[in-house]
């Protein structure tokens, strides 16, 4: 999700609870008292059980460090899911150092048995984790994890195929797999399949999933641009629904625009790369995020800096400028002015934001989209995010944009600045 290495969404590690903490919470459980008896004597799947229960601190309390040793020792065992839970643990640095190869090795040996590490493979492949890239074969593992029942996994090839990201477009697959992972009550597949259907004006069978997606996960008003993956989706169900009308209906300048962008769902630590794809195409390039990345400097799967994507752009022909404003009240304001203008004009805009919490590893995180709408009588604007399902479009509030579209990493340059950073069109 992060656009720089130091910028990458992790686990949080909280602090670590001592164990006569978990021999009181045990005691207090009879069932905790079994498990842990049962785990003790070396089953693997209920070392397993305990250690979900640690590390979600569900009926006990909450200690990361002891969930890792009991998966481990479930792992040791051969059970599947537990390899998955360790490899995830090395793959996003929590609780243990971050370790990609040893991630995608846990992965492969549980891909067979287990649908999340084959989804998790699949993002190892897909977006260079641990191994040298393989879009082809990290969206098979995908699709055998999605012929096994999992949601997200399908709805990550369905959009891998509608977009042609590492691999030729293919609709009819893409159809498929959507309706697979709309199947399967996976709310970003009911969100993508819902588009599918909108873009072939079948808005009722459109609403009716964005409907059932908007229901998954509780919604509010607008969304957080941080959210879950599923919360996200869920409230993309409900934004889009918001949206409809604007989506079918000429812009008016100064009351509403609306910029129609093609989307691409990012590969791991690639959002940069794929947000300027998904600008490059608007201007009628066909680069995908992946190939758009390898123009830049920077290794697959690593943070790129915003002033090779720029040098990037030029490659393949695009006129772009880089524009900062103030972080502050004034700043802002001209911000705003700038976007409504050039979406006004019909020109989306990128923008790079920066999260702020202890959720996230330096309490904080960096991302980078684009901006393509408003809606200036709910003091609303409408991105289009590489991280979220297609067709990528959430609702913010001007108070959260405000809020999060400011950064001091998005390029060495900015020598560590504060500013709002954004790549528009340069125009004759």
């Amino acid at each position: 999700m992060a656009d720089t290495v130091k910028y990458r969404v992790l686990l949080c590690i909280l602090p670590f609870a001592t164990l006569f903490m978990h021999a009181t919470a045990f005691c207090a459980d009879p069932d905790f008292i079994s498990l842990r008896e049962k785990a003790e004597k070396g089953d693997a799947a209920a070392q397993l059980s305990l250690a979900i229960a640690l590390r979600d601190g569900k009926g006990i309390a909450k200690n990361d460090a002891e969930a890792m040793k009991w998966a481990h020792k479930a792992a040791d065992q051969g059970n599947a899911d537990a390899q998955d839970f360790v490899g995830f643990a090395y793959l996003r640095g929590a609780v243990v150092k971050r370790n990609t190869a040893l991630a995608f090795a846990y992965f492969k040996e549980a891909a067979d048995e287990s649908a999340q590490a084959a989804f998790n493979l699949g993002q190892c492949y897909f977006g260079a984790q641990g191994t040298p890239q393989d879009c082809a074969k990290g969206i098979e593992c995908w699709e055998k994890a999605a012929a096994r029942g999992h949601g997200r996994a399908a709805a990550a090839a369905a959009m891998a195929y509608h977009a042609g990201e590492g691999i030729p477009r293919d609709a009819k697959k893409a159809r498929q797999l959507a309706e697979r992972a709309a199947e399967l009550g996976n709310a970003g597949g009911l969100v993508f399949l819902g588009e599918l259907q909108f873009q072939s004006g079948d808005i009722d069978a459109a609403k009716a999933n964005w409907t059932k997606a908007s229901k998954l996960q509780p919604t509010t008003a607008t969304g957080h641009p941080a959210q879950p993956s599923d919360n996200a989706s869920a409230q993309q169900g409900a934004d889009l629904l918001k949206l409809i009308e604007y989506r079918q209906r000429k812009s008016e300048p100064g009351t509403f625009a609306f910029v129609q962008m093609p989307h691409i769902l990012q590969g791991y630590n690639n959002c940069g790369s794929t947000a300027c794809a998904t600008f490059a195409r608007f201007q009628g390039s066909d680069i995908c995020g992946w190939d758009f990345k390898k123009l830049c400097p920077s290794p697959l799967g690593t943070g790129t800096d915003w002033w090779h994507l720029l040098d990037a752009s030029a490659k393949i022909g695009q006129k772009w400028k880089l524009v900062t404003y103030t972080p502050d009240d004034d700043g802002f304001e001209k911000a705003t002015a700038m976007l409504k203008s050039e979406l006004d004009a019909g020109r989306p805009v990128v923008v790079d934001f920066k999260y702020i919490g202890p959720q996230y590893a330096g309490g904080f995180a960096g991302h980078t989209l684009s901006v393509c709408g408003y809606i200036a009588k709910d003091d609303l604007y409408i991105l289009c995010n590489p991280a979220v399902v297609t067709p990528g479009l959430q609702l913010i509030t001007a108070a959260d944009l405000k809020n999060f579209w400011r950064s001091n990493y998005y390029g060495s340059k900015a020598k560590g600045v504060l500013s709002r950073p954004a790549f528009v069109i340069v125009t004759p």
